[in-house]
């Protein structure tokens, strides 16, 4: 009977121990997400399963043209997966759908050309800890040019690898 008792304990300790283990990598390293709609299109699908590495903000910082997760400013609830677009400092202006970042003309060759807008906006200079993110299918996405810049505190982290579905599974 000691044996069963001794037997249990052990397995006990190895699921309380691998459950702690789980909370700390999901907590403060990385974390599974799922795109929900079609922003960030043709770049991620709706469904799209990512990883997110959430430590790499901690020791460096957001950088155009990443994919970041972060909460959306006007309800924190909820999160979004966004491009940062331009970052503290950086002087960001659109005229008829085309990006300036510092009065250059973006490299965007990502976008679609059925998900470009004809909007303008700014120009802008970007707050000190703020960034202006924007969805890749650009008529079609709720982002800095409707809510205003984000707060670095809101960046959750970045997104490293698409792993569903399998067959579009992708480095960042």
């Amino acid at each position: 009977m000691a044996f069963l008792r001794d037997e249990i304990f052990a397995w006990f300790k190895t699921v309380f121990s691998a459950a702690i283990y789980a909370i700390i990598i999901v907590t403060f390293g990385f974390q599974v997400a799922r795109v929900e709609g079609q922003s960030m299109a043709p770049t991620l699908a709706d469904q799209d399963r990512l990883i997110v590495d959430k430590l790499i903000y901690r020791f460096e910082s957001p950088r155009r043209g990443d994919i970041v997760m972060l909460y959306y400013p006007v309800n924190p609830e909820k999160s979004f997966v966004k491009r940062v677009i331009a970052e503290e400092g950086d002087r960001v202006q659109i005229i008829d759908g085309r990006v300036y970042v510092n009065d250059v003309p973006m490299n965007d060759d990502y976008v679609a050309a059925e998900f470009r807008s004809h909007d303008d906006y700014g120009p802008r200079v970007i707050d000190e800890g703020y960034y202006f993110v924007m969805g890749d299918h650009r008529n079609n996405s709720s982002d800095s040019r409707h809510w205003g810049f984000v707060p670095k505190k809101y960046i959750i982290g970045k997104v490293q690898v698409r792993w569903w579905p399998l067959q579009n599974a992708r480095v960042f």
